[in-house]
Parts: structure tokens; sequence; C-alpha cells
């Protein structure tokens, strides 16, 4: 089949390329020639460093020859002629907190779109086309898409929602081998089409194709991703909470406890200092939005949304409220700038909420060291006589006051024997991620201070 992917962000590339490895032709449009060049480049290396997701690089190069990228509109027009289903995966960020989503990219496109879906096939239309909404967006979204296109005078289409459930990090993997497909449409013929596009996983038996109206997917992507945010709340608010309020409980062990039980699972009972990410956030205050403009409640929508900016609050306020750590000209080291692990995304990283606090507390040096996500990052902190950026981990802490961990790579795992061993002064240390758990009895040992996201203060013994 003939596909059409307008965006290349991270849902964009990633569904296209494992369209293309599913044996159908691809075009992905977008404006930014920069990440169109680089995606298009032929080299791994050079593609994952534009979206730092494993395997994307390797994908795209296997598959070449049924994927294009393009800055030129005029491919599209062409395109649209023979194409089957148009997916749109343009970004749908929230308007300040209000929890509304700034939609002008989607209509932008989406009037775009239509004046040339209008003219195709000389004005005929001879053939049909499913606009597929793969982007995060509001429930009835369905319903302005098609009066966008009806605008336009486009015929023989249909409006399908199609959410992705990837996860960054994993996209690559979870896109070839999802545990579930939803698609949603009000005409059996826009499911046929669907079924076709996603032949391999609709004759699947492990993967879950789930056939809905467009507006019930657009909802469960929604709600399913409040979920999984509320669970990680209570995980810091409640769980998390409880575990740093009595000495001689250790996370490790109540996490055992709890997952153990099936009805509760082992997802997300990962104690840390923030859930960040675009799509968390975004996504409850979304739904909370568009039940408080129904005329509902939306109290732990919001609520769990507060939870999640305490947690940040609560850790860095420790520094001073538990280890009497006054901040002003201190040099800080900062460990992690990507909101998680395997990806270079920096969007709602705690890291960014840190900075900020460290600038409010005049510290005097900020070491920063992330092993893929510090471009992105000098975009936001640019590296000036405050802002020091290090090629290693043990670099950034070597003479800092204070070490904070706030991304959970695994090799931060190994800093603890080097703080240990190599280090002559006692920095605080603030691990947001618990990944120095595993030495927390040494460190204190060895004389240094610890707070740790789901511990008590660990005092080190002088």
């Amino acid at each position: 089949m003939n596909i059409l992917y307008i965006g290349s962000g991270f849902v964009g590339a990633c569904s296209a390329a494992v369209s293309a490895a599913s044996g159908h032709n691809v075009l992905v449009y977008d404006v930014d020639k920069k990440k169109i060049d680089m995606l298009s480049s032929g080299d791994r290396d050079t593609i994952e460093s534009c979206l730092f997701e494993k395997g994307l690089g390797d994908l795209l190069v296997r598959n070449q020859g049924r994927i294009d990228f393009t800055t030129d509109y005029s491919k599209v027009e062409g395109f649209l002629d023979v194409c089957d289903g148009v997916f749109m995966c343009l970004p749908t960020p929230e308007i300040g907190e209000t929890g509304e989503s700034n939609l002008t990219y989607y209509f932008d496109a989406a009037e775009k779109i239509g004046s040339v879906l209008a003219r195709r096939n000389s004005g005929m239309q001879e053939k049909y086309v499913v606009i597929v909404n793969k982007s995060t967006v509001p429930i009835d979204m369905v319903d302005k898409t098609q009066e966008i296109m009806d605008r336009a005078g486009v015929k023989n289409y249909g409006v399908v929602s199609n959410p992705e459930f990837l996860v960054e990090g994993k996209a690559i993997e979870g896109s070839l081998s999802p545990d579930r497909v939803v698609v949603g449409a009000w005409h059996e013929k826009d499911f046929e089409i669907m079924r076709r596009m996603y032949q391999r996983f609709y004759d699947s038996p492990t993967v879950q194709y789930i056939e809905v109206n467009p507006k019930e997917a657009a909802a469960g992507k929604l709600l399913a991703n409040y979920t999984l945010f509320n669970k990680l709340a209570i995980t810091f608010d409640v769980i998390g909470r409880t575990c740093e309020a009595f000495d001689n409980i250790s996370y490790e062990q109540i996490r055992k406890v709890l997952s153990s039980d099936p009805r509760i699972g082992s997802w997300g009972l990962y104690d840390s200092l923030y859930a960040g990410g675009s799509c968390f956030i975004k996504d409850a205050r979304s739904l909370s939005h568009q039940l408080q403009t129904a005329g509902y409640g939306a109290v732990l929508v919001n609520e769990t949304y507060v939870a999640n900016k305490r947690q940040l609050e609560t850790f860095i306020g420790r520094a001073e409220k538990e280890a009497d750590f006054e901040w002003e000209g201190k040099t800080v080291a900062l460990v992690g700038t990507a909101f998680k692990r395997d990806t270079n995304d920096i969007r709602n990283s705690p890291s960014i909420d840190i900075c900020y606090y460290l600038q409010e507390r005049l510290v005097k040096n900020i070491y920063i060291y992330d092993p893929a996500a510090m471009d992105n990052f000098k975009l936001v902190f640019p590296e000036n006589e405050q802002y020091h950026y290090f090629n290693h981990e043990f670099d950034a802490v070597k003479d800092a006051d204070v070490i904070i961990i706030a991304t959970d790579w695994p090799q931060f795992r190994g800093l603890g024997d080097s703080i240990i061993t190599e280090l002559k002064h006692k920095p605080l240390i603030m691990d947001g991620r618990r990944m120095l758990q595993h030495r927390y009895i040494d460190l204190q040992k060895a004389g240094f201070d610890i707070i740790a996201i789901g511990s008590p203060f660990l005092k080190g013994k002088k």
C-alpha cells in the first residue's frame, strides 16, 4: 500500500519505518529540513543522533528502497493520487498549564492536505483514502477532521483514529511486536483498509487487534496514559513517601511485597524524582480539560498531576531541610538530562526544573553529563560560566559539592565505586533514581550523606 506520514517526530518516524519494513511504500513529509536530511542519510549513527531509538537506524537503512523523506510538498501532492492512507503525526502540545491542546500544527496540516486531496486524480477523487489520526488528540477530533475535509470539498475518504501506545526508547521493538493495535473507525470500509495496512498484526496470534469507534480509540489513549501516570504518582506520593518516613523499611523489599500481587503488577513500582516525557503530563492535563469542559469534575486527574510536581519539589527541598545544605556558591553535578534512559528526549525532564531551581539558589557551577541528551539540553541551557558539560559522568562529579542523579542510565550504577575510591572530599549525594541503592551502606560507611528517593536521610559515618 502507499502510505503518507505528515510529521517525522518520534511517532511519525518510528511508525513509518515499521510500515516500510512491512512492505508498504512510504513517504514522510516534514518542514524540518535538518531532521529530514538526517533521517534520510542512510547512516545509522546519523539517524539515531537525530532520534535516539534503538533499531530505528537499522530499520531505515534496510528499507531505504521503500521509504522516502521530503520537505518538498509537491512530492506529497503527486503521492496523494495513489495514496491509501495519510497518517497525521503532528505535535499537539499543551497551551501553558491549561490542559487545552495546541492544535495549530494539526489544523494547518489538515487544511493543507484537504485542499490537495480535493484535487487528487485531476479532481475526480477516484482513489479512496483514509486520514488516520496517529497523534494524541482530543476525543472529538474525528469530527473536527471531517469538518475540515468536507469544507475543502474532499470526497471518497474516511477518518480513522489509530493511537500509538509506544514506549520511548523501545518504540521500534514495540512497533514490531506490539501488545495491541487499536483502530477506531465508523465504517467497515475503513476497517478493511486498516487491516490491510496492519496485516502482519491482524493475523498475529500474539497481538490484540482491537476495533472500536474513533472516539473510543482517542479516549482509550488518554485514559491509558492517565492510568499509568496515576500509578506512578501513587508510587511516588504514597509508597515511596512511606519508605522515606520510617526507618528500617527498604523500598526494594516493599516493592517485592507489592509486585508479587498479580492484581497490582510490577509496572510503575520504581520510585523516581519525577515522571517526565511527552505523554503522561500532557495527556492527563488534556483529559482534565476535556472533562471539565464537558461539565464534569476532574479532581483525581488533577491531583495526579500535582502529586508528580510535589515529588520533585519535595526531593530537591530535602537538601536544605534534612542535610542543612546551602546551595549558594556551590558546585552541583547534574548526572542525567534525558527524562529517562534510552532516549535523548528532554521534554518535561526533571533536570530542566532542577536547573531553574539551582539558578534561583545562586549556585556557582552546574556540571552536566548525559550519554545521549546533552546536545538537546544545551539548546535550553547553553554552556557558559555557570553551565559546564562533560564527556563522562565521573568527570562531572569529581569536583562537586553535591551530586544529583536525575536519569536512570544503567551505567550510573557504577558511580558508587568511583565515588568511594576516588573522591577525597564528601559531596552530598542526591539519588533521584535509586541508582546507587546497592551501595548506600558502603557510601555511608565511607562518610557520604545520602538523600535518596524512597529512603530516609542517610547520614554518613564520620
